[in-house]
């Protein structure tokens, strides 16, 4: 008797959904949440299930709006769903409950499909929660290849661009795993719109806020900090890999004030240094933080933010004293 595979589970598990079936990422969709949903929305499809791609915030990025038109993925505001509510089931991709990029939208979730640090158990009837692996994309490709579906070009294009994205080109925080999926997916894609894909990385107001960005830059001891002011949280991670670039940076800090509170974005090149770590170090006590040792975000609301000191300074001072405290630890 053959063992069934994670989809196999899965699939058994939604038919018993009493409503629809919502696929939900992360609230700001980039191109790894993207070709993850799709390609469980079309390996659900072909189990007779269907099902609806819905994001809570908007896609901000521009390669991220292309993939959307290149591929013909559909994908739903939350908030023009008049249907959703707390009959539906959801399946969460590329997030888990509590991570804070998420919204606890009006479903019973009751699946998750995730590569970033695990959570802890939140009540999911299914969880494929893989730390380890580099890109959500490699996850979804598994379920191609571990059920002998073949992808079709679209999405083993949209796959393989969401495991180069979030891995930076099988550079960071790439697993084995990944590095398989992708040469697995290459046969069935169409290099042409990956280069397409490529071309579409930034707008005219992207440059902009870099350049407003980059004046703000300042290195202490390996750590690069950077404020933007700019409402597009997906530049934070982008202009914090610029950063991480130059020579005598090895951590970079970035953060942007909303309305609503202060996001953070980390990143780190250094083996001592998990920014994961230190994402919940700044945030200790104010908020919420978390993601990968190479990458990182975290964000406070609004009324936390430090009235004894100015913003910048607090945070220059607990990125550097956790630093200092690593450092410190291995004497």
């Amino acid at each position: 008797m053959n063992t069934p595979t994670r989809l196999d589970t899965l699939a058994e598990l939604l038919k018993a959904a009493p409503d629809e079936i919502f696929i939900q990422p992360h609230n700001v969709p980039d191109p790894d949440a993207i070709a993850s949903c799709a390609g469980l929305q079309y390996l659900l499809a072909r189990r007779g299930i269907p099902s609806v791609i819905v994001y809570d915030r908007e896609i901000e990025k521009a390669d991220s709006l292309q993939m959307l038109d290149l591929f013909g993925i559909d994908m739903q505001p939350a908030a023009s769903v008049a249907t959703l509510g707390e009959e539906d089931w959801a399946v969460l991709v590329d997030g888990q409950k509590g991570g804070g990029n998420l919204s606890d939208l009006p479903t019973d979730e009751v699946a998750c499909i995730d590569h970033h640090e695990y959570r802890g158990n939140q009540g999911y009837r299914f969880e494929d929660v893989r730390p380890e692996v580099g890109a959500c994309s490699s996850i979804i490709a598994g379920y191609f290849f571990e059920n002998a579906v073949e992808p079709p070009v679209l999405l083993a294009t949209a796959l393989l661009f969401g495991i180069m994205k979030d891995t930076d080109g099988l550079t960071r925080g790439v697993a084995d795993f990944d590095v398989e999926m992708f040469y697995k997916l290459f046969h069935f894609s169409d290099p042409g719109l990956i280069k397409r894909l490529n071309g579409a990385q930034l707008t005219r107001p992207d440059l902009d806020a870099y350049a407003d960005a980059f004046r703000t830059i300042e290195v202490y001891a390996g750590i690069g900090f950077m404020r933007l002011d700019t409402p597009d949280d997906s530049l934070l991670g982008s202009a914090g890999d610029i950063v991480l670039s130059l020579d005598s940076v090895e951590v970079v800090v970035a953060w942007a004030v909303r309305e609503a509170g202060v996001k953070l974005s980390v990143r780190s090149e250094s083996p001592q240094v998990a920014a994961n770590g230190l994402a919940r170090f700044l945030v200790d006590g104010l908020g919420f933080g978390g993601g990968h040792a190479h990458m990182a975000g975290g964000f406070f609301p609004a009324d936390k933010l430090p009235v004894d000191r100015g913003l910048d300074t607090m945070l220059r001072y607990r990125a550097i004293r956790f630093v200092e405290m690593l450092a410190g630890s291995t004497d």
